[in-house]
């Protein structure tokens, strides 16, 4: 299986709080906060796609990652 290109950042701004119990719950389980990520965007890939991520799968078409949603907080 190919190594996935881990090039592009994504910024994510959480509560502090979240981030210390994400930081904490990722140490308890010996995982990178990053490694979590990336895990919870492949699973959701997954479910959304009804099929499994594979490295080399090609990107969503660009019209697709246009689509702009509105913002909903999180409570």
């Amino acid at each position: 299986m190919p190594v996935e290109n881990r090039t592009a950042r994504l910024t994510v701004l959480i509560d502090p709080r979240k981030k210390a119990v994400l930081e904490r719950l990722c140490a308890e389980e010996d995982a990178t906060p990053s490694q979590v990520v990336r895990r919870l965007i492949r699973e959701y890939i997954e479910r959304k796609s009804g099929r499994p991520w594979h490295a080399g799968d090609e990107p969503a078409p660009a019209a697709a990652s246009r689509v702009r949603h509105s913002h909903v907080r999180a409570r």
